[in-house]
């Protein structure tokens, strides 16, 4: 570290200030994101792989098609065969909290940097330092604060994926046309009004994007997190590296892979307001064939 601008020194300094005058706030935050995690965890687990499966390849061919439930079957199937349904459920729990801890945040800070121009100045450098800091990084201090375990993977992983929700839902909400809004004005609509009838639903395919890649920041940042006993499918990654087991990191990556691509095909579709094709068309039968 340089003499002449110690900066590692004082966040160190700063890092250390905050663990011994917290006066239990720490404790008390990582005890509620840690039971939060826990009980997704739990939940997920608990349901048997077949529902599951159902649940993704059901979803699958509501908002994609039967080609895409089909994948999701496959993708289930080979994830289950290969050993690796219970880090799976661990890896998509902590993407849960991660990701509904960053939208919980996110979100109205969103809203807030559209509508003020001076907020915006605040933050937009804020975002720029959390998404291009190196994703290590910020394992350091969340180890430091609260241990290693579940809860500094997932406070890692909100700092890391928030910044596009943020983002994204600002962009969306400053691009309404303008004239919908000065109608609803005139019209005599509240500013929550304006807010909720107006402004969210003509940015939602925009605010929907920044939720997909919330959540696929968040599976990337999750699987890195296993350097700090966050768990998961990043175990078998991490392990794989360390004991040079080609295997191994080849189907724990085939995991991770298989469930990202399921996570974002499903969640790209919800910035449109209705899925494009009825049942019938997702299906491949026509309404000659049901009469015949």
């Amino acid at each position: 570290m340089s003499e002449f601008l110690p900066l590692g020194e004082w966040v160190d300094h700063a890092v250390k200030f905050v663990i011994d005058n917290d006066g239990g706030t720490l404790e008390r935050l990582g005890s509620g994101i840690g039971t939060f995690t826990e009980a997704v965890e739990l939940g997920l687990q608990a349901l048997p792989v077949a529902v599951v499966t159902g649940i993704l390849v059901f979803t699958g061919l509501w908002r994609v098609g039967w080609k895409f439930a089909l994948f999701c079957l496959a993708c289930c199937f080979v994830i289950a065969e290969t050993g690796f349904w219970p880090q799976t459920m661990v890896t998509l729990a902590l993407i849960f909290a991660a990701t509904f801890i960053s939208l919980l945040l996110g979100l109205p800070l969103g809203i807030w940097v559209a509508k003020s121009n001076r907020m915006a100045a605040i933050i937009r450098p804020t975002l720029d330092f959390m998404q291009t800091m190196p994703a290590f990084v910020y394992l350091i201090p969340a180890a430091m604060l609260f241990g290693l375990g579940r809860v500094p993977g997932v406070l890692a992983t909100v700092i890391f994926a928030m910044p596009p929700v943020v983002r994204l839902t600002s962009l969306g909400i400053r691009q309404v046309n303008k004239e919908q809004v000065e109608a609803a004005i005139t019209f005599g609509c509240t500013p929550l009004q304006v807010l909720l009838k107006v402004q969210i639903p003509g940015a939602l395919p925009s605010i929907m994007a920044g939720i997909n890649q919330t959540i696929m920041m968040a599976l990337s940042m999750v699987i890195i997190a296993s350097m700090v006993g966050a768990g998961g499918l990043g175990n078998d990654v991490l392990a794989s590296i360390q004991r040079l087991d080609i295997g191994l990191g080849f189907e724990s990556g085939l995991a991770v892979v298989l469930l990202a691509i399921m996570l974002d095909r499903i969640t790209e579709t919800f910035g449109t307001s209705a899925p494009q094709k009825t049942w019938r068309q997702k299906l491949g039968v026509s309404k000659t064939d049901t009469t015949s």
